[in-house]
């Protein structure tokens, strides 16, 4: 039995370094100050999206910094204890990321829902969205970096009242299994 256990264990230390080794390529790509953290918990209620990390202010974390992966954006830091963290995810309907549509430049704001999905709020009715279309982080806001994906259009509504399209993004990232995060520094 203990065979069985040591090829397991072997088997989650390889995919846990070829995850790490992914957003390391990431992390020197992005020429930025970063530190790879493991997600240790979540809390997740009917609105609110949070995980818990295993790296703390000893660390060099503070409040509103960026946690990204390979894939895109996936929040912010909003509380930071000595060994652990809190971080706010794009999905949670408390979160707000100032955002650029990659082709047509327009901008918006991505908010969360509190569920698998986000909505692009305040983009014109005269803007050109279609579904497909990236968005990123406009480097607005000061807490994100510019340039970074948050996710892609899956519907868009042109109301006939109002001055804004209803559009729904899905996050780049899945935050569903996220285990390994990388914090930006500065």
């Amino acid at each position: 039995a203990s065979d069985v256990y040591k090829r397991q264990e072997l088997i989650e230390r390889i995919s846990q370094q070829k995850r790490v080794a992914a957003l390391m390529v990431y992390q020197n790509d992005r020429k930025k100050d970063s530190l790879v953290a493991s997600v240790i918990g979540r809390d997740a209620t009917q609105w609110s999206k949070v995980v818990f990390i295993n790296k703390g202010t000893r660390d060099g974390i503070k409040n509103n910094l960026a946690v990204v992966t390979n894939l895109g954006v996936i929040g912010q830091i909003i509380h930071s204890g000595f060994t652990t963290s809190k971080v706010l995810l794009t999905i949670d309907s408390r979160s707000a990321v100032d955002a650029v549509f990659q082709k047509s430049r327009v901008s918006g704001v991505v908010v969360g829902t509190g569920e698998k999905q986000c909505q692009v709020k305040f983009v014109p009715n005269t803007a050109k969205v279609q579904v497909g279309d990236r968005v990123l982080s406009s480097g607005l806001g000061g807490i994100f970096p510019k340039g970074l994906v948050i996710g892609t259009v899956s519907q868009v509504e042109r109301k006939k009242q109002g001055l804004f399209q209803e559009i729904t993004l899905t996050p780049s990232s899945d935050f569903s299994n996220l285990e390994e995060v990388l914090v930006f520094l500065s």
